[in-house]
């Protein structure tokens, strides 16, 4: 935004000091992601810069991390890359078994949290909600209790989910469902919040004039509401997948051998043997945030425009 003609020396001061502290501040925050991406394409097994990337010899820089990707655990990664090789990636790939595993659970882990994430918006936003803001606080705590304290009580409970009523029964831990329902707890916030803030500029008049008309509830709700609240049930999902995506401290108490994500397979990775292929990982998981980031800003600009206010 360029400065007033009438602003004093103060003022174009303080402008300028601003842009420097913002653009450093920007610098700060984006430099350990920018170092990440060059060092994934390293030609050497090394977490550094070498000689030959300093000069940007092409022969510095290589794709075999991202191929070490694909190969790791397979019974033959030397083998022609035809059909059984194809195959054999597909189902024996430790970094294409946990990214497997990342999708199952982040999609359903997504479909849950949004589903009562937008339920529970829904019954906060109406006035005649009693004690909404004990009801808000509490639905929010996964945001704000730190996360080991919450996975540590998750494995408690999902190791004998019934002895709350006194009763035996399955154990969630090391299961599928488990890990689902854990990644939900953690994702629910991030929509209600999301939901929550769509609905503070609803017209409540819109629903009643509905209902006068002879709509029922749930015509209502999937004619009138939904295409307004769109946008922020959209944006809640996404942060609610980006969550179960990068989740690693609930896996760790609650995922079995079965259940490992991509955070899971990283850490087991930098505990276990150190390699260049985890900064292709993290490569692409900073792609996929940026194109999720990117998608919540098109939705927030879409959603001020259906309330009519002025994108900034």
């Amino acid at each position: 935004m360029a400065l007033p003609i009438y602003a004093s020396p103060l003022e174009r001061l303080w402008h300028y000091t601003y842009l420097v502290l913002c653009t450093a501040i920007f610098i700060f925050l984006i430099s350990p992601i920018l170092v990440v991406i060059p060092l994934s394409f390293n030609a050497e097994p090394y977490f550094t810069f070498t000689e030959a990337m300093l000069r940007f010899d092409p022969a510095g820089y290589s794709l075999r991390w991202y191929d070490a990707l694909l190969t790791l655990g397979m019974q033959a990664p030397d083998a022609i890359r035809d059909g059984a090789w194809w195959s054999d990636m597909w189902e024996n790939s430790t970094w294409v078994r946990a990214a497997k595993n990342s999708i199952i659970v982040g999609f359903w882990a997504t479909i849950l949290a949004t589903v009562l994430g937008t339920l529970a918006a829904l019954g906060l936003s109406r006035p005649e909600m009693p004690y909404r803001r004990v009801v808000m606080a509490i639905l929010i705590s996964p945001m704000i209790v730190p996360i080991i304290i919450i996975a540590t009580g998750l494995f408690f409970f999902y190791s004998n989910p019934c002895s709350i009523i006194g009763t035996e029964c399955g154990r969630l831990t090391s299961t599928y469902l488990g890990v689902i329902l854990a990644h939900t707890t953690l994702g629910i916030p991030f929509v209600i919040i999301t939901v929550t803030a769509t609905l503070s500029g609803f017209d409540q008049s819109l629903i009643r004039a509905s209902a006068s008309l002879g709509a029922s509830p749930s015509r209502t709700f999937f004619k009138v509401i939904m295409p307004l609240i769109l946008p922020g049930v959209v944006s809640g999902a996404l942060f609610a997948f980006v969550t179960s995506f990068d989740e690693v401290v609930a896996v760790l108490f609650i995922a079995g051998p079965d259940q490992q994500t991509i955070p899971r397979q990283m850490w087991n990775g930098i505990r276990e043997a150190i390699s260049p292929a985890i900064l292709a990982v993290a490569t692409i998981l900073v792609i996929i945030s940026i194109a999720l980031l990117a998608t919540v800003e098109l939705l927030r600009r879409r959603s001020e425009r259906l309330r009519g206010v002025t994108p900034h």
